[in-house]
């Protein structure tokens, strides 16, 4: 998995999963972050993905 990739997995798992309504389990959106960080991503990078899916 590349850095954009790991950018976009992340992303797309904070909006499926996270936030207060979570209902299943924080670990996994956490790992998915994770993985981006590791891969050289910010918190900055992710966030514009997220920002980027919501406008999709």
């Amino acid at each position: 998995m590349d850095k954009q990739q790991a950018i976009e997995e992340a992303a797309r798992e904070v909006i499926d999963h996270g936030g207060p309504a979570c209902l299943t389990n924080p670990r996994e959106v956490m790992r998915a972050v994770g993985r981006a960080l590791d891969a050289g991503a910010s918190n900055e990078d992710i966030k514009a993905e997220m920002r980027r899916q919501r406008g999709a």
